[in-house]
C-alpha cells in the first residue's frame, strides 16, 4: 500500500476549547478559511460532512468525508475517499494539545492507496494546512482576547 503523510503544527494562544469552537463552528470557515472553504455537517462519530477545498496550487474540490472522531477540545478526525476504498483514501486530523499558556494544534492528512504515486503533487498541501492553522489561530486569539 502505498502512502503519503502530511502534517504542520501551530502554538496558538487560547485554550483548546477556544480553539475546537472556532474549528467546529462549520458554518463560518468561508469567513476565515483560506484552505477549506465550506463545510457543512454535525461533528459526530459516523457522520457525513460536505467539504470543499481550495488548494493554493490546484483546482477546487468537494468531497463528503465520514467523521471518525470528534472529541471537543481534543481531536476531529475525518475519512475521505475517491470512489471506492483502497484507491485514494485521506485520514484529516485536527488535534489539540494544551500546554502552558495555549494549545498545540496539529493539522494532519494520511493518505493512501494505489493511486498516491501518481497524484504525487495534488497530495501536497503542506503550505494550505500551514495556512489554515495560522488563520485559525489568529481567529481562536482574537476571540479569547475578547473574553479576557
Amino acid at each position: 500500500m502505498f502512502t503519503h503523510e502530511i502534517r504542520r503544527s501551530l502554538d496558538i494562544a487560547a485554550t483548546p476549547d477556544q480553539v475546537w469552537a472556532v474549528l467546529a463552528d462549520l458554518t463560518a470557515y468561508g469567513d476565515w478559511n483560506p484552505f477549506i472553504r465550506e463545510a457543512s455537517g454535525t461533528l459526530e462519530t459516523g457522520r457525513r460532512l460536505a467539504v470543499t477545498i481550495s488548494p493554493a496550487a490546484g483546482k477546487p474540490m468537494s468531497f463528503r468525508p465520514r467523521v471518525l472522531v470528534a472529541e471537543p477540545g481534543r481531536e476531529l478526525r475525518w475519512l475521505g475517499r475517491v470512489l471506492v476504498p483502497g484507491l485514494l483514501d485521506g485520514e484529516h486530523s485536527f488535534t489539540l494539545e494544551p500546554f502552558a499558556g495555549g494549545t498545540r494544534l496539529t493539522q494532519a492528512e494520511r493518505f493512501t492507496g494505489v493511486l498516491v504515486p501518481f497524484v504525487g503533487r495534488a497530495l501536497d498541501v503542506g503550505d494550505d494546512f500551514a495556512a489554515m492553522n495560522d488563520a485559525l489561530g489568529a481567529r481562536a486569539e482574537a476571540a479569547d482576547s475578547i473574553t479576557r
